[in-house]
């Protein structure tokens, strides 16, 4: 039985969807654990998006002949799907390349739009990917705004304790990721917005979407952004959520094509919500990949997909549990989902995931996972000789119990060849 959610007949249908997962490494079945740097594709979407290519495109918004319908058509249908999947308005959905894009959009659209400025502070957590980290950074040295942080404790965890504390900060803007990349912790999310009601919220949903659904409205969210490669979907293709009443304060951060309303030589006004923030020509074909890619998940069932999810997360993480000659990082307990970072005693995190890769066909990631600042707190509280980075195993809706243990006898096998 692969699936406590599926048949096995109905999780054979969706191996087989993915062709990636039937080919060979080295002479053995690849299995893919780098899920949570990128997912593979689904042939059907995949299919799906050929044809709309093929018969389909055309440049949206502009011409009246039938392609130029055609492809607007499937464009904001994409868009329509996106706010079914977020409970939200149609115009508070924005069309990026991804989370990176998303988050430098809002940290030079708030300080232009004055929603940010100097003095004011700006609250992120120890854990983030640099993608929510650097933005901030960078613009605090040119804007004169603060940035604090939730403080991790030596495995990575952000507490309870920690969230409440960071009150004191008094930021003017939250923004913080919905998951770790890292530490896999998936973060109160309810706590967060009832701590820091007056600020506003802005959450990186790009680990967190793809495996938890997401209501705006409930949870009062400000700003949420993700990124479809991460969740089967096209590359270059993400979503910038934004509360509509904010999203008209804000100015925009492109400018050109599309976004505009009317042009003279001393000055411009911009095109109403959504469009004041889609410049020059989209990835149009990415959008429409997008949509086909919620239809499909939707089919399959987005609780199964995080029940199915939640239990591969369990067992990846009970049986890493069992090996004496590794650290694992992050919480021990429920809110650890889809991903273990580790690292194994006297071995090298490149080495493990060189050999898994060589000798067992299975695909880890190894390195700082694009958070160097959270590497430092893990050395704090390591008992091993820490190399600043760490080995990840990322789990999807098309893995398995038998991709762990292939994973844990490939650990064992390491073991054994270095000593």
């Amino acid at each position: 039985m692969h699936s406590t959610v599926w048949s096995d007949e109905d999780f054979c249908k969706i191996l087989s969807d993915f062709p990636s997962l039937s080919r060979e490494i080295n002479g053995k079945r690849l299995v893919y654990l780098d899920n949570a740097a990128s997912t593979l594709k689904s042939k059907s979407v995949i299919e799906k998006m050929a044809d709309f290519y093929l018969y389909h495109y055309s440049n949206i918004h502009r011409a009246v002949h039938t392609l130029a319908s055609e492809a607007t058509v499937e464009y904001e249908n994409a868009r329509e799907k996106v706010a079914k999947f977020l409970n939200a308005e149609s115009t508070e959905v924005i069309f990026t390349s991804g989370t990176t894009m998303g988050i430098n959009f809002l940290v030079n659209s708030l300080v232009k739009s004055g929603l940010l400025s100097s003095g004011d502070t700006v609250l992120l957590s120890q854990v983030e990917h640099h993608a929510n980290l650097v933005p901030w950074v960078r613009l605090s040295k040119f804007y004169g705004f603060k940035v604090e942080y939730i403080e991790a404790d030596e495995k990575g965890v952000i507490t309870t304790e920690a969230i409440r504390e960071a009150k004191k900060h008094k930021p003017k803007i939250v923004s913080i990721t919905g998951q770790s990349n890292v530490t896999g912790q998936q973060m109160p999310l309810e706590l967060i917005r009832e701590t820091f009601n007056d600020s506003i919220l802005i959450i990186d949903g790009a680990q967190l979407v793809p495996h938890k659904k997401i209501d705006v409205k409930k949870l009062n969210i400000d700003f949420l952004v993700f990124s479809g490669h991460k969740m089967i979907a096209p590359t270059g293709i993400g979503v910038l959520y934004g509360k509509k009443e904010l999203l008209e304060r804000l100015e925009p951060f492109f400018y050109g094509g599309e976004m505009i309303d009317k042009v003279t030589f001393k000055d411009v006004s911009f095109n109403v919500l959504p469009y004041k923030f889609e410049a020059g020509t989209q990835h149009i074909a990415g959008a429409v990949g997008l949509g086909y890619t919620l239809d499909y998940l939707e089919n399959l069932g987005f609780e199964k997909i995080e029940k199915h999810i939640e239990d591969l997360s369990s067992y990846l993480l009970s049986e890493l549990m069992k090996l004496n000659f590794v650290e694992i990082y992050g919480p021990i307990d429920n809110s650890h989902k889809s991903l273990v970072s580790f690292n194994m005693i006297g071995v090298h995190p490149h080495d493990v995931a060189h050999i898994l890769d060589e000798n067992f066909g299975v695909a880890t990631r190894s390195g700082h996972h694009c958070a160097q600042p959270l590497m430092s707190v893990l050395k704090k509280g390591s008992k091993i000789d820490f190399p600043n980075s760490t080995v990840r195993a990322s789990v999807y809706f098309y893995n398995t119990k038998e991709d762990i243990d292939i994973l844990v006898e490939g650990l064992k096998n390491v073991k054994r060849w270095f000593e």
